[in-house]
C-alpha cells in the first residue's frame, strides 16, 4: 500500500489531511499576504502530502478522487489562503487539460509520473494571450514570446502553455517541462489580491517543442467532452469565491464574538441579540447557502458528465454548463457581499492593518475579474429565456 506521512493508505483522509495543512497554512496566512511572492514551503508541503494525485486514477498511482471530492478539498484550503487555493486547483485542472484534449499514450505516463514524483503543474495557457506563436525551425517546433497570467508556473515541475500557429494560425497546446531551456518566468505579479498565486509573465526563447508533446488528439474544445475543461476551469473559481466567503464569515462571526461591541443606541444588552447584528448574519447565510447548494449540484453533474468520457453528449455537456454557470455567479454575489459587508458586524478596530481582514475582498475581488460575470448572466438569461445553452469557449 502507498504510504502517506506514515498512514497507510487505506487509513488516508485527503480531507483531513487538507484540513490539517489548511490549519498550518492560517499560521502564516497574513504575513504571507503582505509579503507576496511564491509560497515556496507551503507547495513543498503540498508535494509531501500526496494531494498533488488527488484526481488521478488509482489505477495510475493516484488517489482517485471524485471532482466533487476534489472541489471540497479546493474550497477548505481557500477558507484560510486562496492563494494556496488557486495554485493547488490549477494542479488539476492542468491535469485535465492533458486527460480531455490528448491521447491516452500521453496523459497516462504523465499522470503516472505526476503520481510517483510529486509534480506540481503550472499554467501558461491564456488562450486571450496571443503573443506566443509556434513554427517550425530546421524540423524543430519551437514556442517563442509572452505569456501573460502563468498562474502557479514559478515551482511547477511541468507547464501547460499555448501558441499560436505561424502558419495555420491554430491554437496549439502543449505540456512542456518547467525547467526546459527558453522558459523564463517573472517575478511580476504584484497585485491586490491573490498575492501568492506567481500570476506573472513568462518569456518563451525558442522553446523546443516536441509533437509528442502537442495536445492535438482530441485538441482544445474539439469533443462535448473536451469542452469540458472550461466547465471545471469555473467551477474551480465557484469553490475559491465560496470558501473565500466561508472564510471571511467565520473570521468576522469569531471578532463579532469575542471583540464587538453593542452600539450605544442598541436596546440590546450584548452584541449576539443586536437584531441589526443579526439580520446581516442572516442574510450573509442565506446567499452562502444558496451558492453551496448551486455549487455542489454543479459538482455532482460534473461528475456524471465526467465519467460518461467520450460518450458525453452536447445536451448533458450543456446542462453541467447551466449549472455551473449558475454557481459561478451564486459565489460572486455571495462573497462579494460578505467580504464588504463583514466590517458592518465587526466595527472599526476590525480594519487595523494588524488583522488584514481585507484581504478577503481583496482576493475575491480580483479573481472574480477573471471573466465578466456579466457574460455568465447573459448566458443564463439566453437558457431561461431561449432554452439556449452556452457555446464552448475557453471561459464557457
Amino acid at each position: 500500500m502507498m504510504k502517506i506521512h506514515g498512514m497507510e493508505e487505506a487509513q488516508f483522509s485527503p480531507l483531513e489531511t487538507a484540513r490539517a495543512l489548511a490549519a498550518q497554512f492560517a499560521k502564516s496566512a497574513v504575513a504571507r499576504d503582505q509579503l507576496g511572492g511564491t509560497p515556496k514551503a507551503e507547495r513543498d508541503e503540498l508535494r509531501k502530502s500526496g494531494l498533488l494525485a488527488l484526481i488521478i486514477p488509482r489505477t495510475l498511482g493516484g488517489l482517485g478522487a471524485s471532482w466533487a471530492d476534489t472541489l471540497e478539498t479546493v474550497r477548505e484550503f481557500a477558507r484560510v489562503d486562496s492563494s494556496i487555493a488557486q495554485v493547488f486547483a490549477f494542479q488539476h485542472l492542468m491535469l485535465a487539460t492533458v486527460r480531455l484534449f490528448g491521447t491516452e499514450s500521453q496523459w497516462q505516463p504523465w499522470f503516472r509520473e505526476t503520481a510517483r514524483n510529486n509534480w506540481f503543474w503550472g499554467n501558461a495557457l491564456n488562450p486571450l494571450d496571443t503573443r506566443t506563436s509556434s513554427q517550425v525551425v530546421n524540423g524543430q517546433r519551437e514556442f517563442h514570446g509572452k505569456k501573460s497570467f502563468c498562474s502557479g508556473a514559478t515551482d511547477s515541475d511541468m507547464l501547460i502553455a499555448s501558441a499560436i500557429d505561424a502558419v495555420t494560425q491554430q491554437l496549439l497546446i502543449a505540456a512542456i517541462p518547467t525547467a526546459r531551456e527558453g522558459i523564463i518566468l517573472h517575478q511580476d505579479w504584484d497585485n491586490i489580491g491573490q498575492r501568492q498565486t506567481d500570476s506573472g509573465s513568462a518569456d518563451f526563447e525558442h522553446v523546443r517543442v516536441e509533437e509528442s508533446e502537442l495536445l492535438t488528439q482530441p485538441g482544445p474544445l474539439s469533443t462535448p467532452f473536451a469542452c469540458l475543461r472550461p466547465l471545471i476551469a469555473q467551477l474551480i473559481f465557484s469553490n475559491i469565491y465560496l470558501g473565500i466567503a466561508e472564510g471571511a464569515l467565520a473570521e468576522a462571526r469569531q471578532y463579532t464574538l469575542k471583540q464587538s461591541r453593542v452600539w450605544s443606541a442598541s436596546l440590546a444588552s450584548n452584541i449576539q441579540e443586536d437584531p441589526y447584528t443579526l439580520l446581516h448574519y442572516g442574510e450573509f447565510w442565506v446567499g452562502l447557502e444558496g451558492a453551496r447548494l448551486l455549487t455542489d449540484r454543479a459538482a455532482a453533474l460534473l461528475d456524471a458528465a465526467w465519467a460518461s468520457a467520450e460518450q458525453l453528449t452536447e445536451q448533458a455537456r450543456g446542462e453541467v454548463a447551466i449549472a455551473v454557470t449558475a454557481a459561478k455567479v451564486a459565489t460572486t454575489k455571495a462573497g462579494l457581499d460578505i467580504t464588504q459587508r463583514m466590517f458592518e458586524v465587526t466595527g472599526a478596530r476590525a480594519t487595523t492593518a494588524a488583522l488584514r481582514l481585507d484581504r478577503f475582498w481583496r482576493n475575491l475581488r480580483v479573481y472574480t475579474l477573471h471573466d465578466p460575470v456579466d457574460f455568465k448572466l447573459r448566458e443564463l438569461g439566453d437558457w431561461a429565456l431561449n432554452q439556449q445553452y452556452p457555446t464552448p469557449s475557453f471561459y464557457s
